[in-house]
């Protein structure tokens, strides 16, 4: 088997050969850094469903893709003369090492919740040698919605701004909650979409307090309801039924035996 090192040289070569101006891919050719952004979120995603799925060849392939991301937009930058995939790997380590105080300089072993505050200080620190005007100016804003807003929050807490308890967030919740049945009750179209954007919002937060991560949450139950429903399918058929036909009553009813 290839060492590491000559399996990256390999695919740094590969990558040269696709770029290459006269006998490389033409669409490889044609990409840049902003065209292929979306592909390194689309590859994130698939290497989390396959996770999921605890599909581990697929994983492989997947971390793969993912890899090739990496490798791609590092020999563009090659390209333009800004960095190569050596300065990519090095600033990783570099960072790894400095927010790792109690691994690599204290040699202390505290728990896995003592690490993350460690990090997270020194993130901090960090960010303030950048000078930015705001704590969320460097939140991406073409991260998922959940994913944003629970970074908007987490930054807020640096200030103190949080609730104390997830029973305060509940208590939020049935407020925002009220909120939404009086514009409902309104019929004021404009408010009920901001109260529900509240409503996630604040569901949001009590994940946070229960340090849960919110898109995870939302894809267990986009895939349990998609599971139900096909389930619901093959009942259908089955039994010789369409469900396009019947009534909600007799939806609802298929749909609590498969529960």
């Amino acid at each position: 088997m290839k060492k590491l090192n000559e399996q990256l040289k390999e695919l740094i070569a590969t990558f040269k050969t696709l770029r290459d101006p006269s006998s490389g891919c033409a669409w490889d050719r044609e990409q840049t850094f902003k065209s292929i952004a979306s592909c390194s979120i689309e590859e994130a995603y698939e290497v989390a469903d396959a996770i999921e799925r605890e599909d581990f060849t697929a994983l492989k392939a997947e971390l793969g893709d993912l890899l090739f991301q990496v490798v791609f937009h590092a020999e563009m930058a090659n390209e333009e003369g800004l960095f190569d995939l050596t300065d990519v790997i090095a600033e990783l380590n570099d960072k790894l090492i400095r927010r790792h105080p109690h691994v690599f300089s204290n040699n202390n072993a505290i728990s896995a919740s003592e690490s993350l505050t460690i990090w997270e200080n020194i993130k901090a620190e960090e960010r303030k040698s950048l000078k930015y005007d705001s704590l969320m100016d460097d939140v991406p804003k073409n991260l998922p919605s959940l994913t944003r807003a629970k970074k908007l929050q987490k930054r807020a807490t640096r200030v103190g701004f949080d609730w104390a308890s997830s029973k305060d967030v509940m208590a939020k919740i049935d407020e925002e909650l009220q909120e939404l049945k009086i514009e409902y009750e309104a019929d004021n179209r404009e408010n009920i979409s901001e109260e529900i954007g509240d409503i996630l919002f604040t569901l949001v937060n009590l994940t946070r307090h229960f340090n849960l991560e919110p898109e995870d949450i939302m894809r267990k139950s986009n895939l349990k309801f998609e599971n139900r429903f096909r389930a619901m399918e093959d009942y259908a058929k089955d039994n010789n039924l369409a469900l396009d036909t019947m009534s909600l009553e007799a939806l609802e009813e298929i749909w609590q035996k498969i529960k």
